[in-house]
């Protein structure tokens, strides 16, 4: 009988894109939080509000869902960056657990009977979660490139140089970038996924007319932080010993030498382009669906840029030799491959989104349904 022998860089190098696809679908999703952050400026009635909480509020859970199946993977196959970064830029993490919890407590209480707080107050709940969500953990994903202040002493123990724990993050300005470009691109997203669910033509006039100004303030962010990872230095780890130093232009290098990840990436900003471009120039309602597949796309690249062709996931900008990389931070092979069965649950959780996708989304939205129906967010 012939044995399967499987490496542990095997399992190290699937499990990255396992978590890589899972935050490429977690930032698309991420459209519900771009949604909710119009919930006081799109809107021209309170009927109108109504269509637009509830028509993001039916897919609040697919992105929580998300979250927590990407947070679970990233703990259980790299628990050295869980306990590096939770155990150093804790405030960061506080800080978007804090905005996702608001959400959760808005759409269970926003519509209750004698809501003691008053609505408005759980729209302020969903307008900070849909603003500081994407934008803090689009902040975050970009310390990936630029690093974070951390060191590790030989049992792992982590020393935070900053007394900001992670909310230091903000003062590097490629970092930031990439937070906007999150925060804008939920919000072009949530945009067009309104002038797709909601069959009101005011609404959708009111959509195309915020689209043009939020797709630029994705666009320039997003540019300015692509290419000034492109031209920086990166953190480049050898792959015999392990040992981190800088590289001049390594990420551009990565690029150059993953051609797939290259195609990708391209084939990404492409369908968000191409998506902005028939809701904007063809009142098309399907612009969502270009964009979301270049989101995806182009997200899962970003992720590839970074864990890959030996470079440093979670790199340190405190203590070079602490960054943290797929090798050295990953379960040992046994826990590896035990969750790689597990990992077969993913198509499971892919047929769930697109299933309840389908379901809630057979009919448009309209304010007669509104009106009729008990149940509403």
């Amino acid at each position: 009988m012939t044995t399967i022998m499987i490496s542990h860089l095997f399992l190290q190098n699937y499990w990255w894109i396992i978590v890589s696809l899972l935050a490429s679908l977690l930032v698309f999703l991420m459209f519900v939080q771009g949604g909710q952050s119009f919930i006081f400026t799109l809107p021209g009635s309170e009927m109108q509000k109504t269509m637009i909480v509830n028509t993001v509020g039916r897919k609040w859970d697919l992105t929580f869902t998300t979250l927590v199946t990407f947070g679970g993977a990233f703990f259980a196959s790299f628990p050295l960056f869980y306990s590096t970064s939770f155990g150093g830029a804790y405030w960061v993490w506080i800080a978007i657990l804090f905005c996702f919890i608001l959400q959760a407590v808005a759409f269970e209480f926003r519509s209750k009977p004698n809501n003691v707080f008053g609505q408005k107050t759980f729209d302020v709940f969903l307008l900070i979660n849909g603003a500081l969500g994407p934008l803090l953990i689009g902040t975050a994903v970009a310390t990936f490139f630029t690093g974070s202040q951390f060191s590790l002493n030989d049992m792992n123990n982590v020393k935070w140089a900053s007394p900001w724990y992670g909310l230091e993050a903000v003062l590097d300005v490629r970092n930031l970038a990439l937070g906007l470009a999150v925060l804008f691109l939920s919000r072009v997203n949530g945009l067009l996924y309104i002038i797709n669910s909601i069959d009101d033509e005011d609404v959708k006039q009111r959509s195309l007319k915020k689209l043009p100004l939020n797709a630029v303030l994705f666009l320039v962010p997003f540019l300015f932080f692509v290419i000034a990872i492109l031209l920086s230095q990166g953190f480049a780890a050898d792959p015999a010993t392990g040992t981190i130093s800088m590289e001049k232009y390594k990420y551009l290098h990565n690029l150059i030498q993953m051609p797939l990840v290259l195609i990708l990436f391209l084939a990404g900003v492409v369908g968000v382009l191409y998506g902005l471009f028939i809701a904007m120039f063809k009142k098309s309602n399907s612009g969502i669906w270009f964009t979301s597949l270049g989101t995806v796309l182009a997200v899962f690249a970003v992720f590839m840029l970074a864990g890959f062709n030996g470079t440093s996931f979670y790199p340190s900008a405190y203590d070079l030799q602490s960054s943290l990389t797929i090798r050295n931070a990953s379960s040992s092979l046994f826990t590896l491959k035990t969750m790689m069965f597990v990992s077969f649950l993913v198509p499971f959780v892919l047929a769930y989104i697109w299933y309840a996708w389908k379901s809630i989304n057979v009919t448009r939205i309209t304010s007669e349904e509104m009106n009729n129906n008990e149940h509403k967010y």
